[in-house]
């Protein structure tokens, strides 16, 4: 019907709202008083016009418009970012009386179990033994378009916890500009070993291949104290030493018995 709702010449004003689409009720409330009422047409349902309904479509039954499913296809360019939009002009909600809305694809990026991305830039986290930190490494990188890249560090250059590499144009491409692309960061992270993994002779000799270490001068009054293990994620006294819970509750007792900043200070008497 192309968005007629039914024959060409069919529709009419409806003579119920005279085409306004919304009736006018008054009512008596009393002598003197009359409220106004406003309501959508029952006859032509807000349209303001009418037809027949042996002239009505009979695919959309006279609304103008039918329900119907699209296929899409979103082509994801290279180099395109979290939140970026892809927008399909005039492909929203049609009505013949009304400018059709477009439909937007936001899309959302999804997390790669061994790269992080940083705009342009891969960041590659890779974990390191204490014997490839120290005397050299050979590693193997696959990238995202699988293929494999070859990283060696020499002998005796030092990769310390936290050190960072950089390889030029192994990152992301750019966005319509495939041919540029960021760097891929390789951040190491050294693995220590586990407590007595080597007995005390094997120790002692590690120690003479090591570098020296000056001897510290220890104080006749100094005193020995134990270390313990702590993990800070799981420390539970983070208060004591003032921001946490039990440095609130110390400062709540102050307020009550009087003694906080705003509170008022007492005096002792002398005789």
């Amino acid at each position: 019907c192309e968005g007629r709702g039914g024959k060409v010449g069919a529709q009419h004003t409806c003579s119920n709202c005279r085409g306004s689409g919304m009736e006018v009720h008054l009512r008596q409330l009393g002598p003197g008083m009359v409220q106004q009422m406003q309501t959508v047409c029952r006859a032509c349902s807000g349209q303001g016009e009418m037809m027949n309904p042996r002239d009505r479509c009979r695919k959309c039954e006279g609304k103008k418009v039918n329900r119907e499913k699209k296929i899409l296809e979103v082509h994801i360019d290279k180099g395109m970012k979290d939140g970026q939009h892809v927008r399909f002009n005039g492909e929203g909600d049609q009505d013949p009386d009304l400018e059709s809305g477009d439909i937007v694809i936001v899309l959302d990026e999804k997390e790669h179990d061994r790269f992080t991305r940083r705009g342009l830039d891969l960041i590659y986290k890779m974990t390191l033994s204490v014997s490839e930190s120290l005397c050299g490494l050979q590693r193997t990188i696959e990238t995202l378009d699988k293929r494999t890249l070859v990283i060696d560090n020499r002998p005796g250059s030092v990769v310390k916890h936290g050190d960072c590499r950089m390889i030029t144009d192994e990152g992301m491409p750019r966005y319509r500009q495939p041919y540029e692309k960021g760097r891929l960061i390789i951040q190491f992270m050294v693995d220590f070993p586990e407590d007595n993994f080597l007995s005390t002779d094997k120790l002692a000799l590690l120690k003479k291949l090591l570098p020296a270490v000056t001897p510290e001068q220890v104080p006749v009054d100094a005193e020995e104290c134990i270390m313990h293990h702590f993990d800070p994620s799981s420390d539970g006294h983070a208060g004591r030493n003032g921001g946490g819970r039990s440095a609130e509750v110390y400062d709540s007792d102050d307020e009550e018995g009087g003694g906080g900043h705003g509170g008022q200070r007492m005096q002792c008497a002398q005789s």
